[in-house]
């Protein structure tokens, strides 16, 4: 009995310092506590295998001869609790210049924050292929880019907003900036990605906008405000009053031929055709 507990125990009688018990025959006791006070709950069986007792502390508590087994699954325990939820596909590799809208106004806030900043909104679908198939090329753009900001919008989220904002299908991308507000829209896949290359190199050359970031357009604004589905206000602007001068330039002209003017242009057209004829 006194070499399994000294292969494997460790005894801290009553608050003293724990001391390994000797594997020698000949101890006939242990800090002043007769070895044949110590009975284990229960057969002692040392193998490999993760049963309760394997792996156990036994420490003597203040009741004589009791063997008080420590808490050996809390390592077990605590390594469940560090794992998190599984990220799904569109949650992973975004960067800090990614970010997902989550209403119509969080989108309208983000494009007029962004400033004088390309801003690229992804229209996207949990269960689009294409979508999921290109979202790492977007990620590695966003990380080439970080004065770029992109905005992810789910369609399945927010089908509602994308009818009114005419997004019918995916992957489509939309790119803002400025005063300048909308300056493309296409679709594209992971097979035509060079068309999203080369929207982007185009559209992050730096510029200067003059006046303020206009975002999204006044139909578009127009359209959201009028989706009851959404939770979204906006008061059209007032249209300036035109000045006659400005209203006589913007009203198209026509003017109509006399009927001596139109006699006198038959007249010149029959003429030129005898002529032709040689008569």
């Amino acid at each position: 009995m006194a070499e399994v507990l000294g292969m494997s125990a460790v005894f801290s009688p009553c608050g003293q310092r724990s001391v390994a018990l000797s594997c020698q025959k000949r101890s006939p006791s242990f800090a002043g506590f007769p070895l044949s006070s110590f009975r284990p709950i229960g057969p002692l069986r040392y193998s490999s295998q993760n049963n309760g007792f394997y792996g156990g502390r036994f420490v003597i508590g203040t009741r004589r001869g009791k063997l008080v087994k420590g808490n050996a699954s809390s390592s077990r325990v605590q390594m469940s609790l560090c794992l998190g939820k599984s990220l799904k596909w569109w949650e992973k590799g975004l960067q800090p210049n990614m970010k997902e809208i989550e209403s119509a106004q969080d989108l309208v806030d983000s494009l007029l924050d962004g400033g004088d900043k390309l801003v690229v909104v992804d229209f996207f679908s949990p269960g689009c292929g294409g979508c999921k198939a290109l979202h790492p090329k977007i990620c590695q753009f966003a990380e080439m880019n970080p004065d770029v900001i992109f905005l992810q919008v789910n369609y399945e989220k927010h089908k509602s907003m994308c009818y009114s904002l005419h997004v019918h299908v995916l992957p489509f991308f939309r790119f803002y900036r400025g005063a300048h507000g909308r300056l493309c829209s296409f679709s594209c896949t992971n097979a035509t990605i060079k068309k999203f290359k080369d929207a982007l190199a185009k559209h992050t050359t730096e510029r200067c906008s003059l006046g303020p970031t206009k975002g999204l357009e006044e139909s578009e604004l127009v359209a959201l405000a009028a989706n009851k589905d959404l939770s979204f206000n906006y008061t059209r602007k007032p249209v300036p009053a035109l000045t006659p001068d400005e209203a006589a330039e913007k009203v198209p002209v026509s003017p109509k031929l006399s009927v001596s003017s139109a006699s006198r242009v038959t007249q010149d057209s029959e003429d030129k055709a005898l002529v032709a004829a040689g008569r």
